[in-house]
This record gives C-alpha cells, sequence and structure tokens, in this order.
C-alpha cells in the first residue's frame, strides 16, 4: 500500500522543503506558490485521482456483462494519468484495475504485453491495447 503513495508523499515533502526554505528566505507568497503547486502535483500523482480499483476477476466479471472496457494501470504512471485526465468524467464508465494492489492484473497485463508492465493497458471485447490514444478508448465508450 505504502508503494502506491511514495511518489505523492516525496512529492508532499519536497514541496514543504522547498516552502520551509522560502519561508527562511524571507519570502511567505512563494512559499505558499511552491507549496501549492507541490500539493498539486501530489494529488494528481496519487490514487486519489483515479476510479475507485477492483480486482481483475472482478473488472472482467463486470466487463462481460455490461461491454465496459478494463483499464489496467498503477499510481505515478504519467500515460495512465493522461489517459485519465483525457477522459474526463468518462473514466468512470470503464473498470480501472490498479496493478500493484492485485497481482492477476499485474500478471494480465504482463500476458498481454510479452512480458512487461506497461501501462495504460485497456482491454476492449478481450482484445487488449497498450497505451491507446485517448480518443481512440473515449471512441470505445461512445
Amino acid at each position: 500500500m505504502l508503494r502506491r503513495w511514495m511518489l505523492p508523499i516525496l512529492f508532499l515533502v519536497v514541496g514543504l522543503a522547498s516552502a520551509a526554505r522560502q519561508i527562511a528566505q524571507g519570502s511567505p507568497v512563494a512559499a505558499v506558490t511552491l507549496l501549492l503547486i507541490f500539493l498539486v502535483g501530489a494529488v494528481l500523482l496519487s490514487p486519489l485521482m483515479f476510479p475507485r480499483s477492483v480486482s481483475a476477476a472482478e473488472a472482467l466479471r463486470r466487463s462481460a456483462a455490461d461491454g465496459r472496457p478494463v483499464v489496467y494501470w498503477r499510481p505515478g504512471c504519467r500515460y495512465c494519468m493522461r489517459l485519465r485526465t483525457r477522459l474526463g468524467r468518462r473514466a468512470y464508465r470503464m473498470h480501472w484495475v490498479d496493478i500493484w494492489r492485485d497481482p492477476d492484473g499485474a500478471a494480465a497485463v504482463r500476458a498481454a504485453t510479452g512480458g512487461d508492465e506497461t501501462v495504460p493497458t485497456v482491454v476492449v471485447a478481450g482484445e487488449p491495447h497498450v497505451n491507446p490514444d485517448p480518443r481512440w478508448v473515449r471512441a470505445q465508450l461512445s
């Protein structure tokens, strides 16, 4: 669990250190600005930005029932973040599997990518697509 939060925590610590340095130099406005920038970065890199993850088995079961795509992702992945932000509210119409929390999800990604854990991997109608273009994914949701 800590592994999922390491990058956001690191961002927050660096932001606090930078803000403390600015305060020591007599620049409280710069300190607040830096702290806000790093705080936003920490939130963007955290698992909080993604819809609630389910297990790979549950995602596949749900996908078979409703036909929605399954997205395998991991916290801190910039390509996952790009997909998530470009999908906007549509992201909630997909089933998300955090491969750092679900070993079966990681195994499914390795099987689809030839042994790598390359994410995001989107499975549409049983067909895996590694790091697809967000516009293509949006089209699949229509």
